[in-house]
């Protein structure tokens, strides 16, 4: 094995048709470094907490933290960066295949270039709906006039070992403006996204929308003090 540690973590919403796949594409994606894989499962109704430990059980590099409620796919983040202290890059994305786990080397390669200590998996392609697409670039244009992050920035990303740090003491309802605040050098790699092939969302457009209004209202409240 090569490289820095990773820790890929997944949080994990009625999506139990894609674990499988996620896991056997990030293998072949990472093979030859030194990675983890951990699976929070957010209080999932269907079979994730089955499935995400049945794979755990198959191969150790794999690990399921199984949350009794939903808190929603950042405080499941959170909980994951927390559960994985030995790495030295710490990968976020998520569990329906809409982020390709063939481009996490592209970020941990840009990471590694040594400049930057946040990398965004910038999005592109057409994935979501129009009025998604709409309300999740107004969204992002404050974000980014808020924290300075990329305006094509998501919760697919890689972070070095001080923005991990950072992000867990932040306490911030975002894992993406956490990053933006954290105050270190960060930027994103253009990463087309993929269509939905099977399973839910991990959270509804309403559920979206109450989470961008709490984010950038915290900023705004960070940013005054």
């Amino acid at each position: 094995m090569t490289g820095p540690r990773v820790a890929v973590v997944v949080p994990v919403y009625r999506n139990a048709e894609t674990l499988e796949a996620l896991a056997a594409r990030l293998a072949a994606a990472l093979d030859g470094r030194s990675w983890r894989l951990r699976f929070v499962v957010d209080g999932s109704p269907d079979c994730s907490a089955r499935v995400a430990g049945d794979l755990a059980a198959r191969d150790p590099r794999i690990a399921a933290t199984v949350l009794t409620a939903n808190v929603g796919q950042h405080r499941a983040l959170y909980a994951g960066l927390a559960a994985e202290p030995d790495a030295d890059a710490w990968v976020c994305l998520d569990a329906d295949l809409q982020d390709p786990p063939e481009a996490v080397p592209v970020l941990l390669d840009r990471l590694s270039a040594g400049d930057v200590e946040a990398v965004f998996a910038g999005r592109r392609g057409v994935y979501t709906s129009p009025l998604r697409r709409l309300t999740g670039s107004v969204h992002r244009l404050l974000a980014t006039r808020l924290t300075g992050v990329p305006p094509d920035a998501g919760a697919f990303l890689a972070i070095g070992p001080r923005v991990r740090e950072a992000v867990l003491s932040a306490s911030a309802p975002s894992i993406v403006l956490a990053v933006g605040l954290a105050g270190r050098p960060l930027t994103s790699v253009p990463v087309s996204r993929e269509r939905r092939a099977v399973g839910d969302s991990a959270w509804t457009s309403r559920a979206r929308l109450g989470q961008s209004v709490r984010s950038l209202g915290w900023a705004v409240r960070h940013r005054r003090h």
